[in-house]
């Protein structure tokens, strides 16, 4: 018979929470750069914030973003803890010159890593949020 550990689920990532200062720019900008869709929304008008999940698949088993929108703040100061989201994507050329070409800032062209391989560029969202984009393996 299994044992309660070897049954239970090992924990998992549900989500990684940004502050944005135009909810809709955002989703716009994660839905057509990234193929990410609204999984749910939560509007709280007494609390004065909406959050908006967004993401691939279901958010029960998926890691989602969430977009956080407090009513009437439009910029948030970015710190220097946080490093950046990261998305596999199928042509990191291809997505770079697509994003250029609609005005989303390139931070570092695409390119190897330093000392490896691996295919990596870096782009910043409306917010300033950094991500990191990986080509995924063919």
């Amino acid at each position: 018979m299994a044992t309660a550990a070897q049954t239970a689920r090992p924990p998992r990532i549900m989500h990684t929470m940004i502050r944005v200062g135009d909810l809709q720019r955002s989703i716009d900008f994660y839905s057509k750069h990234f193929g990410m869709d609204v999984i749910r929304t939560i509007d709280v008008p007494e609390g004065k914030y909406t959050n908006v999940f967004i993401g691939y698949g279901a958010e029960k088993t998926d890691p989602m973003i969430e977009l956080t929108y407090n009513y009437g703040v439009e910029t948030y100061e970015k710190g220097t803890g946080f490093g950046h989201l990261a998305v596999g994507v199928p042509d990191i050329y291809g997505a770079c010159e697509a994003m250029r070409k609609e005005g989303v800032k390139i931070v570092r062209e695409p390119g190897p890593v330093k000392f490896g391989t691996t295919v990596i560029a870096f782009v910043d969202d409306p917010d300033g949020y950094r991500i990191e984009l990986i080509q995924e393996s063919k």
